[in-house]
């Protein structure tokens, strides 16, 4: 189907449609409905989703279940403080920022300024770190923050909704096009971060909790509705130590199973 829709002209021209926020809306509207109840076990089954991981809980709808929250001792957190977590569950990409540019994906790049629509913050990144988690269907679909931070107010910018599926990526500017939302954490130990939340096809609301806060490492900072997502980190050159494996694999053209609250780096600024 994905096929059909992003490299057929017929399937391009329903894409059109299929992307409109309002049918996004629309979507989202059922998924908050009880009636949206009876997807729960078929999308349970479908995906393999082991339920001994999330708390006990009864769902409302779709969306509450889509949203389930997972019981603390399944993602223990690193609470080092030099440590940089992971904010999500998730398939991790890693890129050094380069000329602006920032993830090449099939062909295809997308720059920090295009992520940010912010050309003077996007010269405070050159030289530094993209990490990207992909959030599959099955993941944990809360996510957190990855340091202690003085956060800024959120800035939302709207666009196309696109999957995130490889397929898409392959023939659109998903990170472009779609609706996203960022904040920037200022710390201590790891200079400022942009934490950004990519929404994607049939993702009705990027839902975060907080405006300007300071905020913990581990605290909630949000979740997704229904639909594949996406987490993109944007670290500062000479700020944050990320292991080369992580690069080695992107390159090689391999995603890396990541955790929420799992190590993914360490901070380079003394204290």
């Amino acid at each position: 189907m994905l096929r059909f829709l992003y490299e057929t002209i017929i399937g391009r021209m329903i894409l059109k449609l299929l992307t409109r926020p309002a049918l996004s809306r629309m979507a989202g509207n059922f998924m908050d409905s009880g009636a949206s109840r009876v997807i729960i076990p078929f999308f349970i089954k479908k995906n393999g989703i082991d339920m001994s991981e999330y708390m006990d809980e009864s769902y409302s709808c779709f969306n509450d279940f889509f949203c389930r929250r997972i019981k603390p001792s399944r993602r223990p957190m690193n609470r080092n403080e030099d440590v940089l977590m992971a904010p999500c569950d998730g398939l991790l990409s890693a890129y050094p920022i380069k000329d602006g540019l920032v993830i090449p994906v099939k062909g295809s790049r997308y720059s920090i300024s295009d992520l940010l629509r912010d050309r003077k913050m996007a010269q405070r990144f050159q030289g530094g770190t993209c990490l990207v988690f992909r959030l599959c269907v099955n993941h944990y679909h809360r996510y957190h923050y990855p340091v202690d931070a003085t956060k800024t107010g959120n800035r939302f910018i709207p666009g196309v909704l696109h999957t995130v599926r490889p397929i898409a990526l392959r023939n659109r500017p998903v990170f472009k096009e779609n609706s996203r939302e960022y904040t920037l954490l200022k710390t201590k130990k790891f200079g400022d971060i942009v934490q950004m939340e990519v929404g994607a096809m049939l993702v009705g609301k990027i839902m975060n909790y907080h405006q300007e806060a300071e905020v913990t490492k581990g605290q909630e900072k949000g979740r997704f509705l229904y639909g594949g997502s996406t987490i993109i980190l944007l670290l500062e050159p000479g700020k944050v130590k990320i292991p080369k494996k992580y690069f080695e694999m992107t390159q090689a053209g391999q995603e890396v199973d990541i955790k929420m609250g799992q190590k993914i780096g360490v901070g380079n600024i003394c204290s």
